[in-house]
């Protein structure tokens, strides 16, 4: 770790800090460890609402098709759905690049700890590389991407009902 990075992260030594430096330094690294994870208990909130407004969008296509046959209202629907699935990717990347921030300043705050738990778990789990552990934010992304998919066919099915000479 660079000389520079370590005036950033930590702004004493145990000689020159006015109080107990290594009980702040812990107390400091368990809020820290926390905000972690209010930054997942955030995602998992912000995708249950969006995931919820998605399948009711979804649920529209086959109330409105069957109650009046007007197709066209499937358009305003769909692009609803396709504006709401790429705010959630976008969503849970942003929360994913926050969380890896998160954490290399937890592993660079680890190493004036005794043990570097995150540090050494994230090695074992392969940095999420491997067979042992997939990122969840990595299988996440797959949820907005189905409803991209599928709002874009419904979209995609209704255009061309419109189009003259074009069987539906």
């Amino acid at each position: 770790m660079s000389d520079q990075l370590d005036k950033r992260l930590v702004h004493y030594t145990k000689e020159t800090y006015d109080g107990p430096f290594s009980t702040d330094l812990l107390e400091q690294y368990k809020l820290y460890v926390q905000s972690v994870d209010n930054v997942s208990t955030r995602r998992v909130s912000s995708n249950r609402y969006l995931l919820t407004v998605n399948v009711a969008l979804v649920a529209s296509y086959g109330f409105q098709s069957a109650s009046s046959g007007l197709t066209i209202w499937i358009i305003p629907i769909a692009v609803a759905g396709l504006t709401i699935s790429f705010l959630m990717w976008n969503i849970i990347k942003s929360h994913r690049d926050l969380n890896a921030v998160k954490f290399k300043v937890i592993h660079e705050l680890e190493q004036y700890l005794p043990a570097a738990l995150y540090d050494y778990e994230w090695q074992l789990a392969q940095e999420g590389r491997g067979k042992i552990y997939r990122s969840v934010s990595q299988v996440e992304l797959w949820i907005p991407a189905v409803f991209l998919v599928l709002h874009s066919i419904a979209l995609a099915s209704v255009i061309l009902c419109m189009i003259p000479g074009i069987p539906y």
